[in-house]
């Protein structure tokens, strides 16, 4: 869930990078604009990845941190 969300995220990103500086929205291009089914659908899970993302600010699952005298774990 983790990767897919951040592919998601990436998506979003890079989508709103393009509309920022070229003022081109590749989801609205690809799928036809902005109010049809397929990109709503793509947009809405692009914002539910974001939500996911929070959580994983939160999360020390899966990170390795340095112990005290320096070694990893």
């Amino acid at each position: 869930m983790d990767t897919l969300s951040l592919i998601l995220l990436i998506i979003g990103a890079l989508n709103w990078g393009l509309i920022g500086i070229f003022q081109f929205d590749v989801v609205a291009a690809i799928f036809g604009g902005m109010s049809t089914v397929v990109a709503r659908i793509i947009y809405t899970l692009v914002g539910l990845a974001g939500i996911w993302g929070i959580s994983l600010l939160f999360r020390r699952d899966g990170i390795r941190h340095a112990h005290r005298n320096g070694d990893a774990d």
